[in-house]
């Protein structure tokens, strides 16, 4: 498994969101309320909007425009209008900075 590097850790505050690209594929990493960091495809599965211009709440991100949410853990929405999922990636930190998989961990094809 591939990992490509993001950034510093300490540039993305609890709570937010950056957008980072690999091999073409918007991803939003997310710094959420549990401490932990998430990447998900930047695109709602039901609108085709970027989930990073979202609220992240708990290990959550809504999409910004009819409110579904997805489980960062998993990418499966928890509130429709959304029924598909997005595609997560496995993250990893390595002295201090974000690290991000190429291939999804979910199986969804970004």
């Amino acid at each position: 498994m591939s990992f490509e590097l993001v950034g510093p850790a300490a540039d993305v505050a609890k709570g937010s969101v950056i957008t980072t690209e690999i091999d073409g594929v918007e991803i939003a990493v997310v710094h959420a309320d549990d401490d932990q960091f998430y990447a998900v495809r930047d695109e709602c599965s039901h609108a085709a909007v970027a989930l990073s211009e979202g609220e992240v709440d708990g290990c959550t991100l809504e999409c910004w425009l009819h409110g579904s949410r997805f489980d960062l853990r998993t990418g499966e929405p928890s509130g429709l209008p959304a029924t598909e999922p997005v595609a997560t990636f496995p993250v990893e930190i390595r002295d201090g900075d974000i690290y991000i998989s190429t291939t999804p961990s979910n199986g969804v094809t970004p």
